[in-house]
């Protein structure tokens, strides 16, 4: 369950990463409370999770799903430039990922 809730929480963190850069300095309303919402749940997450699992795997695993979801995310909706060697890293942090999890 607790590896679950940690990958919610990292997707829950490329949200409110999302957010933060749309809120514009937190100047529009929408993207500010998808922000706060956002931070609330994935910190939430992030918290039950290391009840049962090290802090620096969860800690790593949390971050590194939230990193990848956001910049798939922004690759996705034209914000930020695909290359070969982007997908080529953003593929070594998932087996990163993957290997965290498999290794525990």
């Amino acid at each position: 369950m607790a590896w679950l809730i940690l990958t919610l929480s990292g997707l829950m963190e490329a949200v409110w990463a999302t957010a933060l850069g749309k809120s514009e300095g937190f100047s529009r309303l929408g993207p500010s409370l998808v922000f706060v919402a956002g931070l609330g749940a994935s910190m939430a997450g992030l918290a039950y999770a290391m009840r049962d699992l090290p802090v620096g795997t969860a800690y790593a695993v949390w971050v590194g799903i939230g990193a990848v979801l956001t910049i798939v995310y922004a690759m996705a909706t034209g914000s930020e430039a695909a290359s070969p060697l982007k997908i080529l890293f953003l593929t070594l942090i998932v087996a990163s990922v993957i290997g965290l999890k498999l290794a525990h």
